[in-house]
C-alpha cells in the first residue's frame, strides 16, 4: 500500500464510437471500472466521473444523452473532479471528453497515466 493514496480520475471514453447506444455505453463505463479495484487494491482512490455525473444528469431530468440537462452537468462534473483529484488514468480509444481532462489535468501538473502499470503499486496489475 503506498504511504500517500492517491485519488485517480479513470478516464475513457464514454459517447466515442457508441451512436449512444444503452448498451455500448455501458460498455464504456464497464471498461473504465475495471480500472477501479486494482487501483484501490494498489491503496489509491479511484474515481470514475461517470459515477458521480449520470445520476445527476438523471436527477436533473435528463431525457436523452446530449440534452439540455445533459450538458449542464456531464462534462461540468468531469471538470470539477480533475481540479480535485491527484492524477488521471487515460484507458481507452478515441474520446475528446477525456482528452480534455487530460489536458486540464496536465495544465494543473497533475500526473497523468496512460497505463496502470505505470501507477504507484500497480505494476503486479
Amino acid at each position: 500500500m503506498n504511504a500517500r493514496p492517491l485519488m485517480i480520475l479513470v478516464a475513457g471514453p464514454y459517447r466515442s464510437g457508441t451512436g449512444d447506444d444503452p448498451a455500448k455505453l455501458s460498455a464504456n463505463v464497464a471498461a473504465m471500472e475495471r480500472y477501479a479495484l486494482p487501483l484501490f487494491r494498489a491503496g489509491h482512490i479511484p474515481v470514475v466521473g461517470d459515477w458521480l455525473a449520470l445520476p445527476l444528469v438523471a436527477l436533473a431530468g435528463s431525457r436523452q444523452i446530449g440534452d439540455e440537462p445533459f450538458t449542464e452537468i456531464f462534462h461540468p462534473i468531469a471538470e470539477r473532479l480533475v481540479a480535485r483529484c491527484d492524477a488521471i488514468l487515460r484507458v481507452g480509444g478515441a474520446s475528446q471528453g477525456a482528452d480534455l481532462m487530460v489536458k486540464q489535468a496536465r495544465a494543473l501538473g497533475l500526473h497523468v497515466y496512460e497505463r496502470l502499470g505505470d501507477v504507484p503499486g500497480c505494476a503486479d496489475f
